[in-house]
C-alpha cells in the first residue's frame, strides 16, 4: 500500500478524528424525540450525552498504550469495528437504559480515531509540520460541528432519531473500508514498544510529570473544555433564552465551527514562518480576553444577544489556532510513545470537558451567565496553564 498525499492523509485523519464531534452534535436535534419515543424524562435522555463524553475521555487510555505497542492499524480495525456495532444497537435501543450502554461502547470505539490520528500526525512530521498537518485535520473536522446538526435535523423527520445512528453505522463501516485500503501503517515494528503493564504506568508516570507536556496538554484541555460548555449550554441559550428556532440553531453553531476552520488554517500558515513556540503565547491571549467579554456582557446585558454572538465566536474560533500548536508542542519530544502521549492528551481534554457538563449542570440558574462563566474560567485556567506550566 502506497503512502497517501499529504492531502489524502489531512482527509483520512481528519474523518477519523471527527467521528467523536461528528457522534456527539448529529444526534443534538433528536434529543426531544429520543425522550418521548423511549418515555424518558429529559435528565436520563442527557445522560446519554455525558455517557459519550465519560467513554471519550476513558476510552483513549487504553488505545493510546495499544497503538504504541501493536501499531496504528489493529487498534484502529477495533476500535472502528466496535463504534459500528455500538452504533447498530443505539438504531434498535428498545428503552434509554440500552441506549446508553450503547453509546458509551460507541464512544469507548470511537474515540480510536481520535488517539490514533493525532499519534499518526506525530509518526509522520516534525514539529512544524505537525502544525500544519494538525491545521488541515481541523478543517476537516470544522466540516462536523457544521454539517452534522443539518443531517441530524433533516434525518428526523423522514427516517427519525433512530435513522441518524444507522448513519453513524454507515460512517463507522465506510472508516473501516477507508483504513483498509488507503491508510498504510504508520509505525514500523522496529519502533513499537514491547515492555508490559509497568512499563506503560511509568510511561505515563513520565508524562505526567513532564511540566512542558503537561502545560500544553492542560492549555489546549482548557480551551477546548470551554468548547464542552458551550455545546451544552448553548441550546438553552439560545433557543430558549433568546428565542432562536430550533431551524436556525445549526446555523449559529455552524458560523462558531467555520470561524475554527479559518483559524485552523491561519495559524497553520503562520507556523511555517514562527515558531509554534512563540506563536501560542500570542495566540492564548484571544479565548482569554473573548472569555471574560462574553462573562461581562450577559453578566451586564451590554450588547445584548449580538454581543454574545461576538464574544462568543471570539472564543470558539480561535479553538482551531489553539488546537493544532498545543498538539505539536506538548508531542514533539514524545515520538517514542506518541499513542500514550496523545491518549494522555484526550483524557485530558475530554476529563475536563465532563466535568465542565457538571459544573454547568450545577451553576444552571435559568440565565446565561452559567455558560459564560465556565468558558471565561476556561480561558483563564489554560491562558494560566501555558504561562505557568509550559512557560
Amino acid at each position: 500500500m502506497s503512502a497517501p498525499s499529504h492531502r489524502r492523509l489531512a482527509l483520512i485523519l481528519g474523518a477519523l478524528a471527527g467521528i467523536g464531534p461528528f457522534s456527539i452534535d448529529m444526534y443534538l436535534p433528536a434529543l426531544p424525540d429520543i425522550g418521548v419515543s423511549l418515555a424518558a424524562p429529559a435528565g436520563q435522555v442527557q445522560g446519554t450525552l455525558a455517557i459519550y463524553f465519560l467513554g471519550l475521555a476513558f476510552g483513549q487510555v487504553l488505545y493510546g498504550p495499544l497503538s504504541d505497542r501493536h501499531g496504528r492499524r489493529r487498534p484502529l480495525f477495533v476500535g472502528l469495528g466496535l463504534y459500528t456495532a455500538a452504533a447498530v444497537a443505539c438504531a434498535l435501543a428498545p428503552d434509554i437504559q440500552v441506549l446508553t450502554a450503547a453509546r458509551l461502547f460507541q464512544a469507548l470505539g470511537g474515540c480510536a480515531g481520535m488517539v490514533i490520528a493525532r499519534a499518526v500526525v506525530r509518526d509522520v512530521t516534525d514539529e512544524r509540520g505537525a502544525v500544519r498537518l494538525m491545521a488541515q485535520l481541523m478543517l476537516v473536522m470544522g466540516v462536523a460541528p457544521i454539517v452534522a446538526p443539518v443531517i441530524g435535523g433533516a434525518l428526523l423527520p423522514v427516517f427519525g432519531w433512530r435513522g441518524i445512528f444507522w448513519l453513524l453505522a454507515g460512517y463507522g463501516a465506510t472508516m473501516l473500508a477507508v483504513i483498509a485500503l488507503m491508510l498504510p501503517e504508520t509505525l514500523e515494528p522496529a519502533r513499537r514498544r514491547r515492555e508490559g503493564v509497568i512499563a506503560v504506568i511509568r510511561v505515563w508516570g513520565g508524562l505526567v510529570t513532564d511540566r512542558r507536556f503537561m502545560g500544553y496538554a492542560l492549555t489546549g484541555g482548557f480551551i477546548i473544555g470551554g468548547m464542552f460548555a458551550y455545546i451544552s449550554g448553548s441550546p438553552f441559550v439560545f433557543m430558549e433564552l433568546h428565542g432562536v428556532p430550533s431551524s436556525q440553531y445549526g446555523f449559529y453553531f455552524g458560523a462558531n465551527a467555520l470561524g475554527i476552520m479559518v483559524a485552523g488554517q491561519v495559524v497553520g500558515r503562520l507556523a511555517q514562518r514562527i515558531a509554534p513556540a512563540r506563536l501560542l503565547p500570542v495566540v492564548i491571549w484571544v479565548p482569554f480576553v473573548a472569555g471574560l467579554a462574553l462573562l461581562a456582557v450577559t453578566a451586564t446585558g451590554v450588547g445584548g444577544f449580538p454581543g454574545l454572538l461576538v464574544t462568543l465566536f471570539g472564543y470558539i474560533a480561535m479553538i482551531g489556532a489553539v488546537m493544532p500548536l498545543t498538539v505539536a508542542l506538548a508531542m514533539g519530544p514524545h515520538g517514542s510513545v506518541a499513542g500514550s502521549a496523545s491518549a494522555l492528551m484526550g483524557t485530558l481534554q475530554f476529563g475536563i470537558g465532563a466535568s465542565v457538563g457538571a459544573l454547568l449542570g450545577v451553576l444552571q440558574d435559568g440565565t446565561a451567565v452559567p455558560m459564560a462563566a465556565v468558558i471565561a474560567g476556561c480561558g483563564v485556567a489554560g491562558w494560566a496553564a501555558r504561562r505557568i506550566l509550559a512557560r
